[in-house]
């Protein structure tokens, strides 16, 4: 696992051994920001605000960090993934750049100290956690209506997004789907289900 480009082009990221979440590969990595960087859904990324939402070893943020973004948050919750996030910042020199928050994004209690450009998402395949944790962000104050909000899910899965969300954009990679949402706060509260048969 290393960043894919950038100022930290080449630096690889630690994993915590026998860690069995699986990272976002490299290569859907690599065609995620391929797909910000071409303008379509604005520039989120360049001197953005972003937040690395179930972040592991951070790979999504720190590639966001090396592409350009201002600051990063990180939110994870599993102990071991946490030290190789802060193994990762430091060999990137983040330092002020970055803020790892350990915790549970479902429970999470830290505002933001102004709405994110850019929410990357990857919660465990199925899990059925990333509607909960995307109403959490918006309750915190991280999305407003310009944030894109990025969810990685298994390909076939029927994944759950609040009502407010709508989908523009969606793409395959192997057994990975990766779906681009702005929010619409003109609807109801709820949550919606899109996915493949």
């Amino acid at each position: 696992m290393r960043i894919v480009a950038g100022k930290h082009r080449g630096t690889k990221l630690v994993a915590p051994e026998n860690w069995t979440t699986r990272p976002t590969a490299d290569r859907t990595r690599e065609s995620l920001f391929g797909i910000l960087a071409g303008g379509k859904h604005g520039d989120p990324v360049s001197d953005g605000l972003v937040v690395d939402v179930f972040a592991g070893t951070g790979a999504l943020g720190l590639e966001a960090l090396s592409r350009g973004a201002a600051e990063v948050f990180f939110i994870e919750s599993d102990r071991e993934a946490v030290t190789a996030l802060h193994q990762n910042t430091s060999r990137l020199k983040a330092g002020g750049d970055v803020t790892v928050i350990e915790g549970d994004v479902l429970t999470l209690q830290r505002t933001s100290p102004r709405p994110v450009s850019l929410v990357l998402m990857d919660p465990p395949y199925r899990s059925g956690l990333a509607a909960p944790a995307i109403d959490r962000l918006h309750e915190r104050g991280w999305i407003d209506g310009n944030t894109l909000v990025v969810v990685e899910c298994e390909k076939s899965e029927e994944l759950e997004v609040p009502e407010w969300l709508d989908e523009v954009e969606s793409r395959i990679y192997g057994r990975a789907r990766v779906n681009f949402f702005r929010p619409n706060f003109s609807v109801d509260a709820g949550t919606e289900k899109l996915g493949e048969a």
